[in-house]
């Protein structure tokens, strides 16, 4: 029994001593499912924060992370009535701290793979629109719509990474929401009553101290 709480204490140390704490950040090109919202398009945003890195075997690691993420998505709309031409230009952003649990499986010493479940924090929600009749701004309007939303969003999240040096890597990352980000029946931007879900692609660099 001596020798097994010993070797515990061999393993847990070894792991402790094993674990790297970093920084990344890059690029969000987020969107909206397009369950109401198919003219919707991309929305370009930033992502950064913190993680660390904790080896469960030579090829297996997990790697817990606390994010700042912008996503949400873009809306634009053009009629042409009487010689008119209006444009109606609609954004939602969506900003939340984003806690990604990713098991990592390294398929060479530089290369990994890596999957795991998001948890999200909503901390802002605002709208805007921009009404154009040929080309001239005729209506703008900016809100906070903090209150329409869930504070709370989940997904899955899969991605690849490269280890450039021993410090300094590369990675991109799919996640998919399964949480509907409307609260009690509000909606938004465009749709009434389908449940719409985050969905963000993110590519970015990452460094280990």
């Amino acid at each position: 029994m001596k020798k097994l709480f010993v070797g515990l204490a061999v393993v847990v140390g070894s792991m402790s001593f094993a674990q790297q704490f970093g920084i990344k950040a890059g690029a969000n090109i987020s969107s909206i499912s397009k369950d109401g919202f198919e003219d919707s398009k991309s929305k370009v945003g930033f992502y950064g924060g913190l993680f660390m890195n904790a080896p469960l075997s030579e090829q297996f690691s997990i790697q817990p992370e606390v994010l700042y993420s912008q996503q949400g998505a873009e809306v634009k709309r053009t009629y042409t009535a009487l010689g008119n031409t209006t444009t109606i230009d609609g954004k939602l952003n969506l900003d939340y701290i984003t806690v990604p649990v990713m098991f990592q499986f390294k398929a060479t010493p530089e290369f990994y793979i890596e999957a795991g479940p998001e948890f999200g924090f909503l901390v802002n929600a605002k709208q805007k629109g921009d009404i154009k009749v040929n080309g001239n701004t005729v209506a703008s309007n900016t809100y906070d719509a903090k209150d329409n939303y869930n504070s709370f969003n989940m997904g899955a999240a899969l991605g690849v990474g490269f280890n450039v040096t021993e410090n300094f890597g590369v990675n991109a990352r799919y996640v998919a929401g399964f949480t509907d980000i409307n609260k009690d029946g509000n909606t938004s931007l465009q749709n009434d009553d389908n449940k719409n879900r985050n969905n963000t692609f993110q590519v970015g660099l990452n460094y280990k101290f």
